[in-house]
């Protein structure tokens, strides 16, 4: 793939990104009857930072075995 590719997946991803609400059916019947829903909006912060923290961590690893694995091999 050219890095003008994936400049422009990029800058696509970027400008088309969803709102995404990450409750659960039962945590949302919960704190829907709230009346101000801060609680509920701290509650799907969380749950969207929790659930963003493995993929990172996953595609940090696979940068660095791909760094690694293609600097090894330009030094040969």
């Amino acid at each position: 793939m050219s890095k003008r590719a994936v400049i422009l997946s990029i800058i696509f991803i970027s400008l088309f990104s969803l709102d995404i609400e990450a409750q659960c059916a039962m945590c949302r019947a919960v704190l829907e009857s709230e009346e101000g829903q801060s609680t509920a909006q701290g509650i799907n912060d969380g749950i969207v930072y929790l659930m963003a923290i493995p993929y990172i961590l996953v595609g940090g690893i696979g940068y660095i075995i791909y760094y690694k694995f293609f600097r090894a091999k330009s030094k040969a």
